[in-house]
């Protein structure tokens, strides 16, 4: 497994490659935004590690590029903020994960392993193709199109959408998504589902207001209807 670790702090980027060397990651890393993101675009990657605050470039303005790019890598962002605004900002422009520094090393590699291990090549594919409304999917090909458009959706928008539609009928609570396509438990007062179904709802209902597909169920969760 290779990962590209974009942080400038010398100290962090020694006890990162270390720790995942050691776990048994091929590292590459880069100590400014602009390095890292020429490093993502050039090589293949199975995880993104992106610190936020970077010289030359900062991580939000990476994530978004690697996504214009339709680079679809799991990115696992770093920022020394805790301000929910920021966490959101990160996830809108694509990442798959964030976490706030300070962390401990073992909460890194959960969240790692958990990306990894719901990631679109690992995904179960009993249905190679699916179709809805004006909405085709390629689950092998990770691609989805409206109107025959291509619709950029970030790695971890794809795997809630591939879940969704692989149990649909079926009522999720917002625990069991995170369980099931974060691959760790929900914190009371996460969003960071409700953020990803609005986004989904924006790139794929007619009318993300009034959705036909992903669909509310009050007082429980969210489900496919088809």
């Amino acid at each position: 497994m290779k990962v590209l670790l974009i942080e400038d702090e010398a100290g962090l980027i020694l006890t990162l490659t270390d720790r995942l060397e050691a776990e048994g990651f091929a590292v590459k890393s880069a100590a400014d935004g602009e390095s890292g993101l020429h490093i993502a675009l050039s090589e293949n990657f199975d995880l993104i590690i992106l610190d936020v605050m970077l010289p030359k470039k900062n991580g939000y303005d990476v994530c978004r590029d690697l996504r214009q790019k339709s680079v679809n890598t799991p990115i696992l962002m770093l920022t020394a903020k805790g301000e929910t605004i920021d966490k959101v900002l990160g996830l809108k422009l694509g990442a798959d994960d964030y976490l706030t520094k300070p962390f401990e090393v073992i909460e890194l590699l959960a969240r790692i392993e958990a990306l990894l291990r719901r990631s679109p090549k690992t995904l179960p594919n009993s249905t190679d193709a699916f179709s809805f409304g004006d909405v085709a999917i390629d689950f092998k090909r990770a691609e989805v199109t409206k109107n025959a458009q291509t619709v950029e959706l970030s790695a971890m928008e794809f795997k809630l959408l591939h879940y969704l539609i692989e149990n649909r009928g079926a009522v999720h609570t917002r625990n069991q998504l995170l369980d099931e396509v974060w691959g760790y438990d929900a914190m009371p007062s996460t969003r960071t589902v409700d953020v990803h179904i609005a986004w989904l709802r924006q790139k794929l209902e007619d009318n993300p207001k009034y959705p036909q597909y992903i669909q509310t169920v009050h007082g429980f969760g969210y489900k496919f209807n088809f």
